[in-house]
């Protein structure tokens, strides 16, 4: 079961962005804390694990962070943890990894979620690719650059053009805009200090990336830095994010009784491998076989919770599926293009935005999240809403 989950506001990566002095397991026990002093029927030696995803797991965000954030955090040191890697997936893997010992019966309660400062590092920071890789042509050299693979889905699929692309960028802007103003964000967030040499203690309450008053007229005047006169942009990608993200997943009977709310059922899960170099469709393989695991169809969802890595990697999974661009069902409240995506902590902010929707719609019985990954995965997460009327 979903308990709840947190996340601190994500900030743009770099030198002037919320978190350029601000440590990335700091950003971790921010969150884990918040979780315990919003569920205060948990008690802390009842969390039987704590698994943080990174995808660069060096610096702040190396030493096992699982275990160094949770005693940081102040938690029992009989409670263990470890870190996770499947790269922008790592936090829906900690979710499923977790939820699988719940399900085995070796934990009860466990905290999942993941960080990424990728201001601090930078993707592919220390990693070695091994030379076969090319050499042995098991790849295409442009697998390693997540823009290009996504100017490689642009070719595999030449029905979504630019437009199509930026048109998708900007009516994810504008949904967060309105989620903003409905006050639907602000729920999941976690006030979070932040401090800079030069001008002192800050306290990050918003998400940095958005920009609202995006316009087609704007993003179609941006470069293409992957391609020449390519489709891939600033504007109808993700940014480079810093952030943090963690939720509470428990055994329902424990949840009952230690009278936690569980929000949401995980269902059925799936990853699936695909083509490194257009690793954008990964969901498409996830979805299906996540779909076939718990005997439903694409029509029984009546929430779609996709990470927008890029506007065509969207595109292309609902184009597969037959789903419109404009579907209501996908993205509520916008997507990472406008939040932005700090890699390894992005799961479960899907899973958190999935949890609040669900809670205002009890006539939606099922969701999904869903993403890309690096190196040519996707992976699923099906989830039943715990608050449908049906159930009733």
């Amino acid at each position: 079961m979903f308990v709840d989950g947190v996340r601190t506001p994500f900030g743009r990566s770099g030198p002037k962005g919320l978190y350029a002095e601000t440590r990335a397991d700091d950003l971790v026990v921010r969150v884990i804390r918040e979780l315990m002093r919003r569920n205060p029927g948990l008690p802390p030696e009842r969390v039987d694990e704590v698994a943080i995803a990174a995808t660069t797991q060096i610096g702040d965000q190396g030493l096992t962070i699982g275990r160094s954030a949770a005693v940081l955090a102040g938690l029992p040191k009989s409670v263990p943890g470890y870190a996770i890697d499947r790269m922008c997936a790592g936090a829906m893997t900690a979710v499923t990894s977790v939820a699988g010992g719940i399900a085995f019966g070796a934990y009860d309660v466990a905290i999942a979620g993941g960080v990424e400062h990728m201001g601090r590092h930078p993707m592919g920071e220390g990693v070695d690719p091994n030379p076969r890789f090319l050499s042995e042509k098991l790849v295409d050299g442009s697998a390693l650059i997540m823009g290009m693979t996504a100017e490689n889905l642009h070719d595999r699929y030449p029905e979504i053009s630019k437009e199509r692309a930026d048109a998708y960028a900007v009516a994810s802007q504008e949904k967060v805009a309105k989620a903003y103003a409905d006050g639907r964000i602000q729920l999941d967030l976690v006030p979070t200090a932040t401090r800079k040499a030069a001008e002192g203690w800050g306290l990050a309450t918003e998400d940095e990336p958005p920009r609202p008053g995006t316009t087609m007229a704007g993003l179609a005047a941006l470069k293409t830095p992957f391609r020449p006169h390519g489709r891939v942009t600033a504007g109808n990608a993700a940014g480079l994010n810093d952030g943090a993200t963690g939720c509470v997943v428990a055994a329902a009977d424990v949840a009952a009784e230690l009278g936690l709310t569980a929000r949401m059922r995980l269902v059925s899960y799936a990853f699936a491998g695909v083509d490194p170099e257009v690793m954008g469709v990964g969901p498409i393989p996830s979805t299906e076989r996540a779909l076939r695991l718990a005997g439903l169809t694409i029509d029984d969802l009546g929430l779609i919770e996709i990470n927008e890595a890029f506007a065509v990697q969207v595109l292309a999974f609902l184009s597969h599926f037959g789903i419109p661009d404009d579907d209501p069902r996908v993205n509520p409240y916008g997507g990472a293009i406008a939040f932005g995506h700090p890699l390894a902590s992005s799961g479960v902010r899907l899973m958190t935005q999935l949890a609040r929707q669900f809670g205002d719609r009890p006539d939606v019985r099922y969701g999904v999240t869903t993403m890309c990954v690096g190196m040519g995965m996707g992976g699923t997460v099906i989830w039943e809403n715990l608050a449908w009327e049906g159930a009733k």
